[in-house]
């Protein structure tokens, strides 16, 4: 039976791929093995955030030297996606996630995993329709690939996505195409949202004929509650990671998911952890802290400007961008429920989550 097994380890700067790199060495897994590894970077998080792309170059001429192949090759078999800001208390960190096989012995329902990719957009695509149907189609095959069929079994998806810049803007004029946003910021945002649409979609979570170019950024009350989508310089694709439980994979691993209604939402947190047999009602004690794998979470600040009826400034701070302050804030929210800050908070949940909140999940060792 396959089993899904995930790493957690520290990096002191975007490219220190040193203990990635070690768990290959320990024989902690083969490399192989590995499918998909996720990393929060230390930069802004915005267009000029290019720690991302520092981490990915990083990892791809690692693994390419285990794997024998050129760094295209790497990108083209093992789904990297880098988040960008630490804010806060958060730890700069990847997770790696690999699949092997494992003892045919069933535990009930454990960790699955999937990936996929879409086809490479072009400039015009971004922030539309093309992308969410794309997204969409790539989140069934990596449904299928994990043996995923039940939508329910299905607690995250991840996905890395591309974003505008003013090449890209030109390039597309040139072959006389017009695009969602001459924004570059703007964007980041129409990307995430496009792919969130699209996981909504795939999931059952929203009816295509909601769905349309003007209902992306703008229609808040359509949102996937197992969405978390990341925009980068560094990719023209989507890379779609799935995550859930299943019947037909083993191991000691399993994930649960709630939806934050706001960003200080610490009860959804604990009911996460409760799903996952965690008793405590306070902060998590050492040995249970080191239990949880990784937690996985989206951040945004309302666009009302409140939380629970108090003015907020996230979105007023000209000096920061708004989705700092909301890594940061549920960074420490959730870090106080953990007992940890090495956690994957990402910013900007368009379409993740309801106005202001957002999906999270923890992958945590159910079982010996």
């Amino acid at each position: 039976m396959p089993e899904c097994l995930v790493f957690r380890v520290p990096a002191q700067h975007p490219a220190d791929v040193s203990q990635v790199m070690g768990l290959v060495a320990s024989g902690a897994v083969e490399v192989t093995e590995i499918v998909a590894i996720f990393g929060k970077t230390e930069g802004n998080g915005c267009v000029n955030d290019f720690t991302r792309q520092l981490a990915v170059m990083a990892l791809e001429t690692a693994l390419a030297t285990a794997l024998g192949c050129t760094a295209a090759e790497v990108g083209a078999r093992i789904a990297l996606v880098m988040s960008g800001g630490t804010e806060g208390g958060l730890s700069p960190h990847f997770l790696v996630l690999a699949r092997r096989d494992g003892p045919a012995v069933p535990v009930g329902k454990a960790l699955a995993i999937g990936t996929a990719f879409t086809q490479e957009f072009r400039a015009e695509e971004i922030g539309r329709m093309a992308q969410v149907e794309a997204t969409a189609a790539a989140v069934g095959r990596a449904m299928a690939e994990s043996g995923l069929t039940d939508p329910a079994d299905v607690h995250f998806v991840q996905v890395k996505c591309p974003l505008l810049t003013s090449a890209r803007i030109a390039e597309a004029a040139a072959r006389g195409h017009g695009v969602a946003t001459h924004d570059t910021y703007a964007s980041m945002g129409l990307s995430r949202g496009a792919s969130a649409l699209g996981i909504a979609l795939a999931l059952g979570e929203v009816d295509r004929e909601h769905l349309t170019d003007s209902a992306i950024g703008t229609r808040r009350d359509l949102f996937s509650g197992r969405a978390s989508c990341s925009a980068g310089i560094e990719l023209m694709r989507n890379e779609i990671i799935v995550l859930g439980n299943s019947q037909g994979w083993t191991g000691p691993l399993a994930i649960a998911h709630r939806v934050m209604d706001d960003g200080i939402d610490l009860p959804a947190i604990r009911g996460v952890l409760t799903d996952l047999g965690f008793l405590e009602a306070g902060q998590l004690p050492p040995h249970d802290s080191e239990r949880v794998i990784a937690l996985l979470a989206k951040a945004e600040p309302s666009h009302d400007g409140l939380i629970r009826g108090r003015r907020h400034i996230m979105n007023d701070d000209s000096d920061i961008n708004a989705t700092r302050h909301a890594r940061a804030l549920v960074g420490g929210v959730a870090a106080a429920a953990i007992g940890r800050t090495d956690l994957f908070v990402s910013g900007g949940a368009e379409h993740q989550g309801p106005d202001g909140g957002g999906p999270v999940a923890v992958i945590a060792c159910v079982r010996d």
